[in-house]
């Protein structure tokens, strides 16, 4: 079977913490479906999801992958995202293709970091909880029910509950029988806090339940609970476990019944346009008009080449189809339109809206480009997915110089695929610099690179990425001037540059008066300025936060051309800047660092002594604490290992950017002095 009908179809993607099972689950819900004849296990490296020999050697997901499968009717594709914190980029490449956000949640572990995490980048999309390991001994159900409603609020309410051995799940929900044992509360109790919750968004029905105490059968919920889903009056928990099977017909039936097919979940935001211009447009899911389908992962197959995984949200597609990618001029023609089970892709000759399907060999293809059949859609775009900041960087160094093209490529492609890999090119030391979310994410780039592309590779930290900044207001003007026989060059500027907040960025505005510098060189103006702010000009690294504002300038109508007021423009930038008592900024990291109690001592005064900051401490389950502080990111080099030697590695550790703050009076002084005697002095 292929979907024939937008109301068959259910798209949901399994977020959690490495561990949880989301891999295992999977296996468990093709094979309960029929789609495989046995589920395979992650230690044996034989899943459907985790197919690539990097995934198998770690027995962790490193990207998400698609299957499908039948239920009742029902065509359900899974995505099943990476669960290390490292890799949070490419588990959230999975929310756009998604309606229902399922986060599976370790029973014996209890909520942990990327839990937290998913369960915030999916608000606004449907959530559910999955449960696993329920069979699992000495799990206190209660006090994990009371956690996850501690952590996520009072809508997360039970479906099913287990038995007390965890061998089975008890239905709240369908058709509940109130005798039934269950390892916490009662089913009775469960079947009236989820109606209760679901009427609450229907006055009729909830006149019916309270005044008439009619009791509501599922068919009369579907709809106010489809739209208790919408607006996150509901997150359903169910559970699982994955091994041994039980409440898995239970969940395929839920996905099957309860889960939004896309007419009933959030539609994605289309805009039209870039930045300030952008509208929002409307798409409709309806087979019939345009094509407008998102492409939402990029793989680079060795067999197949360029894969790009796309959600179809208005139209349909078929073998042959002509498509547009962007605003492209030209089409390109689907040659092979393929389902994904995994690494196996089979042809289709038919996806319909809300479908979700691949297409390979197509060069041009990119994450979060917008295929369309008609020049109406040119420049559409969904609103983008916020993704965690890269803030771990590594130089890297090819040990033979051919190699240098082909660590170029290599690169580029996986940049395609990650969206929190960021590379970029250290000019000081002539490096090629990599950026990602914690050392672990740059080790699995680094095999990456040596397993598919047989490069041999050195590293070294990179250089920090400080920035610059100025603390008071300044004034500055400077003339170019040069003749040297016939026409020229001359150039006048003046500007102010003035302080903003801390984040602001750069504003740059233009209070020139009659005439003083044409109109058609208040470009190079700007180019000037912002070479000068890109070079810097105390300690030579780019400078932020601050207004600058051109205030008059002069020109002469036959000598004065565009390199004259970029001269012109960036030597008063500089001269300016170092008027205003310029400093030199660093950057922070937010760390997270999940410990057992007993060590929080000694983990603080590790942050301590590298200069941070303790912001907050939690306790999210019992005997653990979780630690947040802001440390500078000079100072933690080496403290992921560091912190897997205090804790045995039995920790939870998360890094996000944090901001900016000027670094200590020796290092700025330090940085200057390196500065100018390279010879990158102001003028």
């Amino acid at each position: 079977m292929t979907p024939s009908s937008v109301h068959d179809i259910r798209n949901l993607a399994l977020f959690g913490h490495a561990g949880s099972g989301k891999t295992t689950l999977v296996e468990s819900l093709l094979a309960a479906a029929g789609e495989i004849g046995a589920a395979g296990s992650v230690e044996r490296g034989d899943t459907v999801s985790d197919f690539d020999p990097q995934e198998k050697a770690m027995g962790h997901s490193l990207h998400a992958s698609l299957v499908h499968l039948e239920w009742a009717g029902h065509w359900i594709n899974l995505l099943d995202t990476p669960g290390l914190p490292d890799l949070a980029g490419r588990a959230l490449v999975a929310l756009p293709a998604v309606d229902t956000a399922a986060v599976v949640i370790n029973a014996a572990a209890g909520v942990e970091s990327l839990a937290r995490r998913m369960m915030g980048a999916a608000q606004g999309k449907c959530r559910m909880i999955v449960v696993n390991k329920i069979d699992a001994n000495g799990i206190d159900f209660g006090a994990l029910m009371d956690t996850i409603v501690a952590e996520f609020g009072r809508e997360c309410l039970p479906i099913n509950l287990p038995s007390a051995d965890g061998s089975r799940v008890i239905d709240c929900f369908f058709a509940p029988r109130n005798d039934a044992a269950t390892a916490f509360s009662s089913v009775g109790a469960a079947h009236d806090a989820i109606v209760d919750q679901i009427v609450e968004l229907d006055e009729d029905l909830m006149a019916k339940y309270l005044e008439q105490g009619e009791s509501l059968d599922p068919e009369q919920l579907h709809a106010p609970f489809e739209q208790a889903l919408r607006e996150g009056h509901l997150v359903p928990v169910c559970f699982v476990s994955a091994r041994s099977g039980a409440g898995i017909r239970e969940l395929l039936d839920i996905l099957g019944k309860l889960a939004p097919d896309p007419t009933e979940g959030n539609p994605p935001v289309f805009l039209k346009g870039e930045g300030a211009a952008a509208k929002p447009v409307a798409v409709e899911l309806a087979s019939d008009r345009h094509v407008v389908a998102h492409v939402f992962q990029i793989a680079n197959d060795p067999y197949r080449g360029k894969l790009g995984l796309f959600r179809i949200h208005q139209g349909s597609v078929t073998p042959n189809s002509q498509l547009f990618i962007g605003d492209g001029r030209k089409a390109f023609k689907v040659a092979h339109l393929l389902r994904m089970q995994g690494k196996t892709a089979v042809e289709t000759a038919l996806a319909v809206p809300g479908d979700l399907c691949a297409i390979a060999r197509v060069d041009d293809l990119a994450r979060d480009a917008v295929l369309h059949d008609s020049h109406d859609e040119d420049f559409f775009h969904l609103a983008p997915t916020p993704y965690p900041q890269p803030v771990f960087g590594l130089a890297l160094m090819t040990r033979k110089p051919a190699d240098e093209q082909k660590l170029s490529e290599a690169l580029a492609r996986l940049t395609d695929e990650d969206p929190c890999l960021e590379v970029t090119f250290d000019h000081r030391n002539r490096r090629t610099v990599v950026r990602g979310l914690g050392e672990q994410h740059l080790k699995i780039v680094l095999d990456e690179l040596s397993a598919r592309w047989n490069l041999q590779l050195d590293t070294a930290p990179p250089s920090i990425p400080y920035r610059e900044t100025i603390t008071v207001v300044a004034e500055a003007r400077y003339r170019h001037k040069k003749q040297s026989g016939g026409a020229g060059q001359f150039g006048e500027v003046a500007l102010r540059v003035e302080p903003l907040e801390r984040g602001a960025g750069v504003v740059l505005a233009d209070e020139v008066k009659g005439g003083a510098i044409p109109t058609n060189f208040m470009p190079a103006v700007e180019k000037g300025v912002r070479q000068a702010l890109a070079e810097g000009a105390f300690a030579g690294f780019p400078l932020q936060d601050l207004r600058v504002v051109v205030t008059d300038g002069k020109h002469h109508a036959v000598d004065s051309n565009e390199v004259s007021f970029v001269t012109a423009a960036r030597h008063a930038l500089i001269e300016a800047v170092l008027a205003a008592r310029p400093q030199v900024l660093e950057p922070l990291l937010d760390v997270q660092v999940k410990v057992a109690d007993a060590l929080f001592g000694d983990v603080s005064a590790e942050l301590a002594g590298r200069r941070g900051r303790l912001t907050s401490t939690d306790s999210p389950t019992a005997g653990w604490t979780l630690i947040s502080a802001r440390v500078p990111m000079a100072s933690l080099d080496g403290f992921e290992s560091r912190l897997k030697a205090i804790c045995a590695g039995e920790s939870e550790f998360m890094l996000s950017a944090g901001g900016y703050e000027p670094a200590p009076a020796d290092t700025q002084t330090q940085l200057a002095r390196a500065h100018g005697e390279t010879g990158n002095g102001s003028a």
